[in-house]
């Protein structure tokens, strides 16, 4: 069984910083902390006394994880919408709610396993899921209440998510319909679950309607106004032709706008464009853009009810229970091209 003197030999520092970093201290930086948890977690080395605080205290207190910069996740209103559902039912319930904010995958595994066992939060909300998630492996390991705000595609969990396959697939059919053949896709990172499954769905509708699959329309961006503009940019540069925009964010499909704006393209008659996630401003764009609703809101409220069902009733934790929330999609004139599907 490994001992404290083992977790400071293998994250090179004393023993005493051991301490400290288990007891809570802030006078260790977050470097060293990290570096601390992670040989813990190497090393299956949790205190007794930990183990034993654990079971019988209760913080009142959420922590919500995001694994973005802080600017990329507040300029989208998916996030803060997310974040407004979960207030609510938190509110309602006595709790409060630590944000997590991180900048790659590693920072964030090593922020929330610090958060549980620094006894700061009784469980997690996980607002992002990757094909291959090292922090819901850890979660999972360290038998940590939490919520999965989108879908694994490795383990059974709790969540709560929206079939995005279905949505991406119908809005890219609601464009072929309108006559536009050669869809350009948007996608934002491809390590993410939720990327991958609009990706499939676009995909699905091209097949359904006999339309080739042209990889090279598939095009990753940052998430933002720019990326989406930089995205189109790039294929357009490469001589890729498309004739639509199908956007995984709102983001991005203002970015298609701008590139049409840039290039004086008409919008709908010379370029098509769809978004994701029908943000307030879609209707008042000139032209308004056609968008799938997604319900943020109540993402949130049904992520925060789901985890405080589990803290009351641990057992309820046993039934990977995934809730789906629908969607829908807003039609407007940026993708009506026909007077009639």
């Amino acid at each position: 069984m490994a001992t404290i003197k083992d977790v400071a030999k293998l994250a090179a520092v004393s023993p005493s910083t051991v301490s400290r970093v288990i007891a809570g201290s802030n006078r260790i930086s977050l470097e060293t902390k990290m570096r601390v948890h992670r040989a813990m977690e190497q090393l299956n080395y949790v205190p007794n006394a930990i183990a034993r605080s654990l079971a019988r205290s209760h913080t009142r207190t959420i922590g919500f994880t995001l694994a973005r910069q802080a600017d990329q996740a507040f300029s989208n209103p998916f996030f803060p919408e997310v974040m407004r559902g979960m207030s609510s039912v938190a509110q309602t319930k006595d709790y409060n709610i630590l944000l997590s904010i991180s900048r790659t995958a590693e920072e964030e595994k090593a922020k929330c396993l610090q958060l549980i066992r620094e006894r700061r939060v009784d469980g997690l909300i996980v607002s992002t899921s990757r094909a291959k998630d090292p922090l819901i492996d850890a979660l999972i390991k360290e038998d940590v209440p939490f919520v999965l705000i989108g879908r694994s595609m490795e383990k059974p969990v709790l969540s709560v998510n929206n079939d995005n396959v279905q949505a991406a697939r119908l809005a890219t059919s609601h464009l072929i319909q309108q006559g536009y053949h050669k869809i350009a896709f948007i996608s934002g990172d491809t390590n993410l679950v939720v990327s991958l499954d609009r990706i499939d769905g676009y995909k699905q509708a091209l097949i359904e309607h006999n339309l080739p699959l042209a990889a090279e329309r598939i095009v990753e961006a940052d998430f933002s106004i720019e990326g989406g503009f930089q995205a189109l940019n790039r294929l357009k540069q490469s001589g890729v032709e498309f004739d639509a925009v199908m956007a995984a964010d709102d983001l991005f499909a203002l970015g298609a706008l701008k590139f049409a704006e840039h290039y004086g393209l008409k919008v709908p008659e010379e370029l098509g464009i769809v978004g994701f996630n029908d943000s307030p401003l879609m209707s008042f764009i000139d032209p308004p853009l056609t968008s799938v609703k997604i319900l943020a809101y109540e993402l949130g409220t049904e992520a925060m009810e789901l985890l405080l069902n589990v803290l009351d009733d641990p057992e309820k934790a046993r039934t990977k229970k995934e809730i789906v929330i629908a969607s829908e999609l807003i039609i407007r004139k940026s993708s009506q091209r026909c007077e009639e599907e």
